[in-house]
């Protein structure tokens, strides 16, 4: 039986196409193995959002090969998709596909022959359609990501994705349905709706948004919690907040994308919201949904921030009472308007600003932590880390560490949380 091994650098999609690809070549006969093994097909999903990213892609190629100079590398990804010649000139790759033709990567294994590497990277611009990729067998997990969406129009002026993912492309309605109904029959409780800028879901159809897919998900029945990945304030609207809030299955914790809160920086940037539109989302969201976390990404040192400018964003998250921020010192990319911009900022100055916001973080996480502690909430347990000792999480994605006698793992279960130790609660089940 030949081997395969399947890889993701990045985000959560990049993980979801990779499993997705797995799977053809499970379906052609293939033994899926680890990285580190010696396999005859490796299949590489790479990221581009930094630079770092791309270091890291082709160390693994470079790796890879190490490990069976006789097999077969497939680079795909968003590197791949924007840097392919780059691709092509490291020793060992064979085949470059980028962000489309995924569905064909069995066939290009097996149809492959030639001793030079092979660049099947099309023009990802002009791509209207959404590629067909979906996962539909049971892994050790309880959380599924279902990717509906591809493609970014907001073309912020930090980031390559628009150029490496192509405009917006919705996938069809009943392809979703249909694999969450599979998801849910093979006992999956909780679904999480991703995609590379998941609030412009529909545009592209105009018969459907992202709000009405979100309905129909509920309506499937096994399926307990739904969650979907970053959105912006735009799409937060008080029918938007008032309808998810009605929504039982739809988990109480939002990641709502910021980058800075000085609005200076916000329209270098090219965000398409300031931080009034900001604070009104948030407010509607504590309006309807009581115990909600709202997490975010914030970029520190973007090029022409003043000291000024970071102490207005940092009084802005404060003010915003974030349950965590994900912060990110500004790396320019290649390719992006930022990158050419004046006023780039040195690392030493990203560092300190950096190590500033992370430490609000850490207090803001201690004293949402703190407010549930006393409460008795759901939490979705989903492994066993210690013998009767189980993880979990709420819905509003707190994570929950508990001691029971019996079996929890992927059981929904009334846990009262008692006392916080770090970010993590411990509980005591109530009711199961």
């Amino acid at each position: 039986m030949k081997t395969v091994a399947s890889h993701a650098l990045g985000c959560k999609v990049n993980q979801y196409e990779s499993e997705a690809i797995a799977e053809l070549f499970q379906e052609k006969g293939y033994q899926v193995v680890d990285m580190e093994q010696a396999a005859d097909v490796y299949i590489i999903n790479t990221c581009t959002v930094t630079n770092f990213g791309d270091k890291k892609s082709r160390q693994l190629i470079r790796k890879v090969k190490r490990q069976n100079p006789d097999s077969i590398v497939v680079v795909a990804g968003c590197y791949a998709q924007t840097a392919p010649q780059e691709i092509m000139a490291i020793e060992g790759v064979n085949i470059v596909v980028g962000t489309k033709n995924r569905t064909q990567i069995v066939n290009l294994v097996e149809n492959y022959q030639q001793k030079e590497p092979q660049n099947y990277v099309s023009n990802i611009m002009r791509e209207r359609e959404f590629e067909p990729l979906s996962i539909q067998k049971l892994k050790n997990r309880t959380r599924a990501y279902l990717k509906i969406q591809d493609g970014c129009s907001q073309y912020c002026s930090y980031c390559i994705i628009p150029y490496a993912r192509g405009p917006i492309r919705s996938r069809n309605p009943e392809d979703v349905l249909a694999e969450v109904k599979c998801l849910a029959e093979n006992g999956f409780q909780e679904v999480v709706l991703t995609g590379i800028h998941v609030a412009s879901y529909g545009k592209d159809f105009k018969n459907i948004t992202l709000l009405e897919m979100i309905q129909q998900v509920h309506e499937v029945k096994g399926i307990q919690r739904i969650r979907f990945s970053s959105i912006e304030p735009n799409i937060v609207t008080e029918e938007f907040v008032k309808t998810l809030s009605n929504l039982e299955k739809v988990c109480d914790h939002f990641h709502l994308s910021l980058q800075s809160g000085c609005d200076k920086i916000l329209q270098a940037m090219n965000r398409k919201y300031n931080t009034e539109k900001y604070h009104q989302a948030v407010k509607l969201l504590r309006q309807f949904m009581p115990h909600v976390a709202i997490t975010t990404d914030m970029i520190v040192g973007f090029p022409g921030e003043t000291e000024e400018d970071f102490l207005t964003s940092y009084a802005f998250a404060k003010e915003m009472c974030f349950s965590k921020i994900h912060v990110f010192p500004y790396s320019p990319k290649r390719g992006t308007p930022a990158a050419s911009m004046s006023g780039q900022i040195e690392n030493t100055i990203k560092s300190e600003r950096s190590q500033k916001l992370m430490q609000l973080s850490e207090t803001m996480a201690e004293e949402f932590l703190n407010k549930l502690i006393g409460k008795e909430m759901d939490v979705l347990y989903e492994r066993q880390i210690q013998p009767n000792t189980y993880e979990g999480h709420t819905t509003n994605y707190v994570k929950v560490h508990v001691k029971n006698d019996q079996n929890l793992t992927n059981k929904i279960v009334k846990t009262a949380l008692t006392e916080k130790q770090g970010e993590i609660a411990k509980g005591v089940v109530t009711k199961l």
